[in-house]
């Protein structure tokens, strides 16, 4: 079974471990996605609560980790008290430069995770005391600075630091997995894929916008977190499927207004993909049906270690 010495130290029998996208990543994911000999990963996006992490929880089985939004965890007195108090394997806490919570996660006996998007941020995750880093490159999904692809971003990580790193950004096939293990990952951080699959919390609308996208309809922006008033940092924006929304508001965001943001609210209440956004990574593509977690991860890693066995031959 395809394996590295990361993974094994965890006792997974694949190096997956899903992207906690909120909205998305919720029990029932992570519990299929352990089930299949990866981590799963319970994701607190912009809309994380104590009450949402709770509900969700509950159907978690095996290994699991949590993933929270630094500004949500702050503004959300308790929310990361609660996340210690599951005693996950892993907690992932990104877009944020406090590092205070990594000595909590280790009082807990819990391995303290961060994306980063260059050496540097590497760097200064690792002497934070941070225990693994992900590599996020700018194919990714949702939120996170477009700097550099995930290749060179894991070079150049793997470069700065000593510890475990899992690259993330457009892994979504046999090949890629390969890809990013031979060049040293020591797992995948696997976002877009899962989330078409039936596990995942994804509506039908996004399920199906997932499969029916092409690799090149995402698009780099801020227009939805504006509209909403989420106050995530310019430096992070999203990366979407491409819609009507995205493009008759792309460079007027300054111009949204009470009208735009209700009109966005409609239709995410309607499920109206044209207007309402779906976080997607360059790997979307690749997506082709709603096949189970199993299946996609059991794809992945026997199409990648077939890759990896034929080289070295």
């Amino acid at each position: 079974m395809l394996s590295t010495p990361w993974s094994r130290s965890l006792g997974l029998r694949a190096p997956v471990v899903n992207a906690p996208m909120g909205g998305v990543a919720g029990g029932w994911l992570a519990a299929a996605v352990t089930e299949a000999g990866g981590l799963g990963m319970v994701g607190m996006g912009s809309d994380g609560t104590r009450e949402a992490l709770r509900s969700q929880l509950q159907y978690v089985r095996g290994k699991f980790g949590i993933g929270l939004v630094d500004w949500v965890m702050r503004s959300q007195p308790g929310l990361l008290e609660d996340a210690l108090a599951a005693g996950p394997t892993l907690l992932s806490v990104s877009f944020g430069t406090d590092w205070s919570w990594v000595d909590q996660a280790h009082d807990a006996g819990i391995v303290a995770v961060t994306q980063v998007y260059d050496g540097m941020g590497a760097r200064r995750a690792v002497d934070a005391g941070v225990d693994v880093v992900v590599a996020r490159g700018s194919e990714g999904g949702g939120h996170g600075e477009v700097r550099l692809g995930t290749l060179p971003l894991l070079d150049a990580v793997l470069d700065a630091v000593s510890v475990p790193v899992l690259a993330g950004g457009g892994i979504a096939s046999p090949r890629s997995l390969a890809a990013v293990l031979a060049a040293g990952a020591s797992g995948a951080w696997v976002g877009t894929r899962l989330a078409a699959c039936p596990e995942a919390l994804t509506g039908e609308a996004s399920r199906r916008a997932l499969i029916d996208a092409r690799a090149t309809d995402t698009a780099v922006t801020r227009v939805f977190d504006v509209a909403k008033g989420l106050p995530w940092p310019a430096r992070f924006p999203a990366r979407v499927l491409a819609n009507d929304f995205v493009a008759r508001w792309a460079g007027h965001e300054d111009a949204l207004g009470p009208a735009a943001r209700d009109e966005l609210a409609a239709a995410i209440a309607g499920d109206d993909r044209r207007v309402a956004p779906v976080d997607a990574g360059e790997g979307v593509g690749m997506i082709r049906d709603d096949a189970s977690v199993a299946d996609v991860i059991a794809e992945m890693c026997t199409g990648a270690e077939a890759l990896l066995s034929g080289w070295g031959a």
